[in-house]
């Protein structure tokens, strides 16, 4: 009976083992395009929502569908709390998606994807300055490259306008990201990552609740701008969240977070394949340089 149960146990591990490896790049590669397309999801969107409007659909949504990550660990929840979330949820939410939004109005897809990846670098930043985090000679080079990334993106113009305002507010936004990141290391350590999360996203609904109502479009949005706005909300953020979490819990952060190499990948292929937005040389010089700045910043953390 014994060789049988360890027969069997032995079965199951070696099938369980092939599918746990497929199923951990399959899930980064999945992430990777649903965060890529967050940027194609708001080029449709913004131009008839507005940014507010539009960010307010999108965290609205995003909260309602972890609401009961956030229920269950109601108790555990003080006044303190939620203080953080307001504070978390401005700088995690509603300033960098509106900024991300603006963008989008303005430049292709490509530009707000591209500039994003700058938030691993900020966030070490970030740390540096105010935290007095080890920042290395590696990562110091690699910020330097991802700023001339930035600078260079800025400089560009597609299809005749110049950009530097949009990438400029994806840089901004990133900035936001890097700040908000170091908050939640040091203020929501307390909590299971994906009930902050809900917390924040929950709490940004609530403040931009009536300023998106003040600039809502006086015409009727356009369905296909209704099925973006809605894909952000529920796909890009409520879903994409919660994959990402389960990722944590079962490969690692250090893992998890190298999704982010491919979202201005998919963010720039996403807007060509779907959108015709041609990437222009600037456009692939920044991001190649963007990119591998982040690669290469990540391999001293991770050694």
């Amino acid at each position: 009976m014994t060789g049988n149960v360890s027969a069997r146990e032995s079965v199951e591990t070696g099938l369980s083992g092939p599918r746990a490896d497929w199923r951990t790049p399959l899930e980064l590669l999945l992430l990777g395009a649903i965060w890529g397309g967050s940027f194609l999801f708001m080029r449709i969107a913004a131009p008839h929502f507005g940014p507010l409007p539009l960010v307010e659909v999108r965290v609205a949504l995003g909260a309602l569908m972890l609401a009961p990550f956030l229920w269950r660990a109601r108790r555990q929840l003080s006044a303190a709390h939620w203080r953080r979330f307001a504070l978390i949820g401005v700088l995690n939410s509603a300033i960098p998606f509106s900024l991300f939004a603006w963008g989008a109005e303005r430049a292709p897809a490509g530009i707000g994807a591209i500039a994003n990846s700058m938030t691993v670098l900020f966030t070490a930043l970030i740390a540096f300055v105010f935290y007095r985090e080890r920042i290395g000679l590696r990562r110091g080079m690699a910020l330097i490259a991802g700023f001339v990334g930035v600078v260079i993106l800025a400089s560009g113009r597609t299809a005749g306008d110049n950009v530097a305002l949009a990438a400029l507010a994806g840089t901004l936004a990133s900035l936001c990201y890097g700040i908000a990141a170091n908050l939640v290391k040091r203020k929501l350590m307390d909590l299971p990552p994906v009930v902050g999360v809900a917390g924040t996203l929950g709490c940004s609904a609530v403040m931009l609740a009536l300023p998106a109502a003040a600039t809502w479009p006086s015409v009727p949005v356009p369905a296909a701008s209704w099925m973006g706005a809605i894909a952000l909300g529920v796909v890009c953020t409520g879903f994409a969240y919660f994959l990402f979490f389960r990722l944590i819990q079962r490969v690692s952060a250090a893992r998890a977070v190298t999704c982010n190499y491919l979202i201005p990948v998919f963010g720039v292929l996403w807007g060509w394949w779907l959108l015709g937005e041609t990437p222009t040389p600037t456009m692939l010089v920044s991001g190649m340089l963007i990119l591998g700045s982040v690669i290469f910043s990540q391999r001293e953390s991770t050694r």
